[in-house]
Parts: structure tokens; C-alpha cells; sequence
């Protein structure tokens, strides 16, 4: 008999989750991680980052507190605290993982694991068997040759959110949400911040509308930005970063963010040995999250529709209650939300106006600015809109974009209107809370079909 039912290698948010559903189901489960409990998105990348993020939107609201009618003496900024809370927010959720594996009786095997071949993985010295092997092991930041970082100076997110020295100055290469989230951070902790981004617009993969608002929206915060521009290679200059563009240009800052993609971390774990195909490095899966040798799976990063924790999280679900022979719905990976946590936040589901062009199908714009929202003028965070694309004739959400201060927390009500293939006629009929942000996203259903009664 094998010694487990499951062996998830890899314990971040794809490979935790599915250990302890696995566990939960009555297999036998053991969950082999290297470093720490939590991966990346717990101890270095989605968790701390979004602690560092709310002390710089904190910042950014102490220092207009003479707007609210509030006096309070010159801000002054404890770098090493901020970054040490953060750090303690890490921690408490790691540890918080570990007592989940206690209570569910996953066992928790600490080490570098390897595939010997179907059913067998290696630990170091140690080789256990199992039934159903799930792979999950993440990725790390892309780096190119010339655009390599060195730990200090010229980093990635890995190294950003541990070091608690400030900064005078940075370059951020790439204007993704890694990269943008970074540059509002230690914008309002006191930096010169300059973003560089090969296309035209920063975050190049959500509505055009909402990534214009938002860099000006940055942009109004003190960010620079160089758009449709190229990095020829990044240096270091004694205590600081030199990055020379493509056209001759020079950028010196005291640090150089390198945020330009995630690579799979799929080297040195015996895949290929083990008879696994790869695509460029990531791992084709099907619908059961199984790769084309019988009983090895893939979840999270290292799978072409990864790059996203929740879209992990929900592949090792699945992958587990397939495993135990339970029913339950593929994943829709035209329905995952996308999120960005600077202010103002971008956050999107389904389709663009470019794909629903792309694909013929007709559709009907709505539009509500927080302007217009109660909620959003009391707050003093009325920057941006709610935009949804209704298709016609049937009225069905094809996709929503919005950009604003809790634009992360409204995109769920409309995942789940998608998801449940709810229409505009029961976003109009059902009743939204007044007063509340929420509201935009009625009163854009609303204006699509001149309904609305507040613009």
C-alpha cells in the first residue's frame, strides 16, 4: 500500500488548500514544502504586500487631514515598523496554516521533494509513495538577460517586501499590478517613484478606460510614469541603480524593482523524468488538473492558467474533490476576477470591449462615476467608475470593469451575477444598500438602459 493517498508538493495557496480539502475528504494527505507554510502569497507576496499597502493609503489620508477637518502634526514615517507589521501579519497567518494542518491531519513534511516516477516522490533521503501526486510549486519573478537582480539593489518582490531600509528613490520596471502596487507604496512612504512599461498603458491586460484612470489617478499621487518604453539593461552603481532604455536614456535611483512576469518554478523536480509534459516551462493540465501521466496533477502558477492565488486555490479544490470522486463544476477561467490594490483600485471580470468586439458579439455599455455615489463623496474617494459590457439581446453581464477605492471588494458581486448567469434585469431588481459604494454597480446596470436617475 502507498504510504498517502495525496502528496501535494508545495504548500501556497494552491498546494495548502488542497491538502487539507484532501485531508477533510478522508484521504490520506501529506504536504511537502521547502520553505514556509503559505508560499509566496502568505509570507512575501498577496498578505504582507496588502498590510504594506494600507499603512501607504493611511499615509495618504493623514497627510490631507487638514480636509477632514482634522489637525495633525507632520507625518513621519517608522520604515522598519511598517515593514516589521507587516511581517507579524506574515507570520500570523503562516502559523495559522500550520494549526489548519494540526486540525485536519495533513501531514506537514518539511523539505525539497522530487518526482522518482509516477507514485514515488523523493524528500531529500526519504522516499514516500502515493496514490495521487499534486504538484504546486509556484513561480518567481521573470528576469531577463541584462535585467537581473542582485538582492540589494536591483530586486524583486521576493526581496521589496523584507527590506525595511527606506529609500529616496525608485525605478519600477513593469506596470502590472506587482509592479504598480509597489510603486504607490513606497510612494507615500516618502520615495521618488518612476514606473517604466513597454505598452502604451499600464496594466495592459484590463479595460483601456479604467487603466488611463488609474494611472492618473497615481500619477496624481506623485508617480512618474514612461510608457510605450524599453529597458536596454539595469546596473549597479555603488550604493544605487542605473537603468539605461532601448533609446539611450538613463534612470538613476537609490533601488530598481524588476516586475516583469512570473517564471513557473517547475526545475529540478524530476517532471520531464517522470514522463510530464511541459509547455514553456508550465504544465498543461485538463479539467481534473491532471497532467498527462495518469495520477501526477498540476495546480496554481506552474499551469498556463495560473497567476493568480484564488485561481489556485480553486484549482487544488477541485483537483481533490476529483481525486475523491466528487461532482463538481470545471472551472470557469473566463470568470476569475482580476485585482489591482493600489489606490485607486482596478478590479475586472470577463470581457473587455476588445474581446467582445474580437468574439462579434453585440453589447451595450453602462457607466456610473463615484462622483455621483454618496458613499464615495463622504469618504472623499470618488475617483473612478463602475463600467459593464450586457450583451443583447439577452441582457447577460459579459463583463465589468471598475476602478475606485473598494473596487476589489465590489468586482465579487458581479462574479457571482456571472456565475450564477443572473441578467441586468436582476442586478436592477435587486435591492442595494444605501448609502454604500455598492451601489455603482446598480446604477451602471442602470445607465446602460437609461434607467438611472443620479447622472
Amino acid at each position: 500500500m502507498a504510504d498517502y493517498d495525496v502528496v501535494v508538493i508545495g504548500a501556497g495557496p494552491g498546494g495548502y488548500p488542497a491538502a487539507i480539502r484532501a485531508s477533510q475528504l478522508g484521504l490520506k494527505t501529506a504536504c511537502v514544502e521547502k520553505e514556509k507554510l503559505g508560499g509566496v502569497c502568505l509570507n512575501w507576496g498577496c498578505i504582507p504586500s496588502k498590510a504594506l499597502l494600507k499603512t501607504a493609503e493611511l499615509a495618504a489620508k493623514v497627510r490631507k487631514a487638514d480636509d477632514w477637518g482634522l489637525g495633525i502634526p507632520e507625518l513621519t514615517v517608522d520604515f522598519a515598523k511598517v515593514i516589521g507589521r507587516s511581517r507579524k501579519v506574515a507570520k500570523r497567518h503562516e502559523r495559522g496554516v500550520a494549526g489548519l494542518f494540526k486540525k485536519y491531519g495533513v501531514t506537514h513534511l518539511q523539505g525539497e521533494a522530487r518526482l522518482l516516477g509516477p507514485g514515488r516522490v523523493a524528500i531529500g533521503d526519504q522516499e514516500i509513495t502515493a496514490d495521487h501526486i499534486i504538484v504546486a510549486t509556484g513561480a518567481r519573478a521573470r528576469t531577463f538577460p541584462g535585467i537581473e537582480a542582485d538582492g540589494e539593489r536591483i530586486v524583486t518582490y521576493r526581496e521589496a517586501i523584507v527590506r525595511d531600509e527606506p529609500v529616496a528613490s525608485v525605478t519600477v520596471l513593469g506596470a502590472g499590478a506587482i509592479g504598480l502596487e509597489f510603486a504607490y507604496f513606497w510612494r507615500h512612504m516618502g520615495a521618488e517613484v518612476t514606473v517604466i512599461e513597454g505598452t502604451d498603458e499600464i496594466l495592459p491586460r484590463e479595460d483601456p478606460e479604467c487603466a488611463e484612470a488609474a494611472r492618473k489617478g497615481l500619477a496624481k499621487g506623485g508617480i512618474q510614469f514612461e510608457l510605450g518604453t524599453f529597458v536596454d539593461k539595469v546596473e549597479r552603481r555603488g550604493d544605487g541603480t542605473r537603468v539605461t532604455l532601448k533609446d539611450g536614456r538613463t534612470l538613476d535611483a537609490d533601488l530598481t524593482l524588476i516586475a516583469l512576469g512570473i517564471t513557473p518554478n517547475t526545475e529540478g523536480l524530476g517532471l520531464q523524468e517522470a514522463g510530464v509534459t511541459l509547455d514553456r516551462g508550465f504544465v498543461p493540465v485538463d479539467a481534473n488538473l491532471q497532467t498527462n501521466v495518469r495520477g501526477i496533477y498540476a495546480v496554481g502558477d506552474i499551469t498556463p492558467q495560473g497567476g493568480l492565488a484564488h485561481t489556485a486555490t480553486r484549482q487544488g479544490e477541485v483537483c481533490v474533490e476529483r481525486i475523491a470522486g466528487h461532482h463538481v463544476p470545471d472551472i470557469d477561467y473566463s470568470n476569475v476576477p482580476s485585482c489591482t490594490y493600489c489606490q485607486p483600485q482596478v478590479a475586472s471580470i470577463g470581457l473587455t470591449e476588445a474581446q467582445a468586439k474580437e468574439q462579434g458579439l453585440s453589447y451595450t455599455v453602462g457607466r456610473f462615476p463615484f462622483l455621483a455615489n454618496g458613499k464615495a463623496q463622504g469618504a472623499m474617494a470618488a475617483e473612478g467608475f463602475v463600467k459593464v459590457l450586457l450583451g443583447e439581446p439577452h441582457r447577460e453581464i459579459l463583463g465589468a470593469h471598475i476602478v475606485g477605492s473598494e473596487a476589489t471588494e465590489l468586482i465579487g458581486e458581479l462574479a457571482l451575477a456571472r456565475s450564477a448567469e443572473c441578467t441586468a434585469d436582476e442586478v436592477l431588481y435587486t435591492i442595494h444598500a444605501h448609502p454604500t459604494f455598492g451601489e455603482a454597480v446598480f446604477e451602471a446596470v442602470a445607465e446602460a438602459y437609461g434607467q438611472t436617475v443620479h447622472i
